[in-house]
């Protein structure tokens, strides 16, 4: 039986409709971890706008099919639904076609993520294992590992052993 994640729908949050949708091939072999590097939301209310707020910048302003991460996790460790399993994103160029990608909402550079949201991502990937999205040896990795960026934060960058331990 799969865990539990207490996750926010797409409908819950809001969301606009892709502009288009393209499936993965099979279960991801990878997880990619991102930050928004915005200021971090500490409750469902401020996190859906914030949701609403990323989706409309990846569509308007970089020209996605729709928000790039499959899944965004909250101060709270509430998770909102992204474009959700089994699709390709637009969160890692090159990337994209056997990963997931999993943004912690908030700018880990300097802060440390909460307890709760890395619980949440650990459920969240335990999950996607049982319902077989996610490859049982899938990897984690930080952005930085797979394209020149920062991203996601020294903090977020360090604790990313700590979702590596997942079954």
């Amino acid at each position: 039986m799969a865990p539990t994640v207490n996750i926010v729908s797409r409908q819950q949050w809001g969301a606009t409709a892709p502009k288009s949708k393209e499936t993965l091939k099979g279960p991801a072999q990878k997880v990619v971890i991102h930050h928004t590097a915005l200021p971090r939301c500490k409750d469902e209310k401020e996190c859906q706008k914030r949701v609403v707020s990323i989706q409309r910048t990846h569509m308007t302003e970089r020209g996605f099919d729709d928000i790039g991460y499959n899944f965004l996790v909250g101060e709270d460790g509430t998770v909102y639904e992204g474009r959700g399993w089994g699709v390709v994103g637009a969160h890692a160029k090159g990337n994209n076609h056997d990963s997931v990608g999993i943004a912690f909402m908030g700018d880990f550079n300097v802060d440390a993520p909460s307890t709760e949201a890395m619980s949440a991502v650990k459920l969240l990937l335990q999950s996607g294992v049982c319902e077989c999205f996610l490859n049982p040896k899938f990897t984690v990795s930080g952005h930085r590992d797979v394209g020149q960026t920062e991203c996601p934060g020294g903090q977020l960058y360090a604790a990313l052993p700590q979702l590596r331990g997942c079954p």
